[in-house]
Formats: structure tokens, sequence, C-alpha cells
């Protein structure tokens, strides 16, 4: 059994994971104080690639980064190139998987209380002091939630990642497209193993979220 389409959906749904979070994270801190008609305008150009379908993400990504196009002739002078390669995948799953970081944080910060950020400004504490050791702290399950949600719609995107870096095996070969390759040609037991695969490594993500979760309520009850 070939495990390249596990280990390359792992570090595409790591990376992508890693990029959403700090760039949701920065985007959710900044639009929550925003004036209203800003942040609604905001709010629906990052929500979109959630409710449009994958397909027409990924659509839109090759009409960006095509090899044939402005942007991507531009990127391939310096020789990135996202279509048909593998950190390609990571630029579909950044895209599709940003929504889910940026609205859960979003809703995190938005229920932060101001007063302990205004106490600690008092104290002659700075804001970046106070962004990570005050206002995260108290918005980890929000940001928690999102990074969780994040990874796992990195993990099992298709449509996007079809779309931009196809079915290459052993180069571009994900578990989502590889369990659609092997359904295609007839190969249902091939295709029920990394279904099975999936849903064990999804499975022991949200477990260990769980059980992150109820560590956080026991050390914040003492």
């Amino acid at each position: 059994m070939d495990w390249y389409p596990l280990w390359n959906s792992l570090r595409i749904a790591a990376v992508s994971c890693v990029l959403v979070f700090f760039f949701g994270v920065f985007a959710a801190y900044y639009i929550a104080r925003l004036p209203r008609a800003v942040k609604g305008i905001l709010d629906v150009l990052l929500t979109l690639p959630m409710v449009l379908p994958p397909t027409v993400c990924g659509y839109f990504l090759l009409l960006l980064f095509g090899v044939k196009r402005p942007l991507g002739v531009f990127l391939s002078q310096f020789g990135i190139r996202f279509v048909m390669t593998w950190y390609g995948g990571i630029l579909a799953a950044a895209i599709v998987a940003f929504p889910l970081m940026y609205r859960t944080a979003r809703g995190a910060f938005e229920s932060f209380d101001e007063t302990l950020a205004c106490a600690g400004k008092t104290l002659g504490l700075s804001n970046f002091y106070i962004f990570w050791r005050v206002r995260m702290p108290n918005c980890r399950q929000g940001i928690l939630a999102g990074t969780v949600l994040a990874f796992a719609r990195a993990l099992g995107e298709y449509g996007a990642t079809s779309m931009l870096i196809g079915y290459t095996p052993g180069k571009t070969a994900t578990i989502s497209t590889t369990v659609y390759q092997l359904w295609r040609t007839d190969d249902n037991a091939g295709a029920m193993r990394w279904v099975l695969v999936n849903l064990a490594i999804s499975t022991v993500v949200l477990l260990a979220v769980n059980l992150l979760e109820q560590k956080n309520k026991k050390v914040v009850r003492r």
C-alpha cells in the first residue's frame, strides 16, 4: 500500500492550518474592532469560500494562478508554481479552511471582556503582551475550535484541491483524491481502506481536542 497520499494530506493540512491560524487570528482581531459597515463588507469577502462550492473556489484559483495567467506567469519566473504541485494543495486547502478559523476566532474576540485589556494597559503592559497573555488565553476555546475545524477541513478537502493540483500518484495525490480515483476504477476495497484511515485520523484529532478542553475546564475550576 502506497502511503504517499497520507503523508501528503497530513503535510498539506498541517501547513495550511498553521497559515490559517495566524492569518485568521490576525484578521479576526482587527476586523472585530472595525466599524459595523466595514466589518460587514470584509465579512462577506472573507467568508465567501465557506459558502461557495469548493470546485468554484478551485476554478477561481486556476484563473489567478494558472500557468498562462498573468499572475501565474509572473510567479513562475521565481520558480513558484501552484498548479499541479503539492504545495498548490496548501493554497487551496488554506483558502477553503480560512473562513472557519476566521469566524470562530472573531466570535471569541467579540465576546472578550475589554475591561481586562484596559486593566492591563493601566498596569503599563504592552498591547503585544496583553494580546498573547491576556486576550488569547481568554479566547482559547474559540481559537482551539477554529484551529481544529480548519485542520479537519483542510485534511478532507477535495474540490478546490482536485481543480488546482489534480491527481498524480507520488506527487499530488491526497487521501480525498485517492479515494475518488480508486472508486472510479472500481477498487472499492482500496477506497474503503483510505476512508478508514481518514476516519481514524479525524477521530483521534477530535478526541484529543475533547481531552484538552476537559483539562482546561478543570484548570479553570481550580
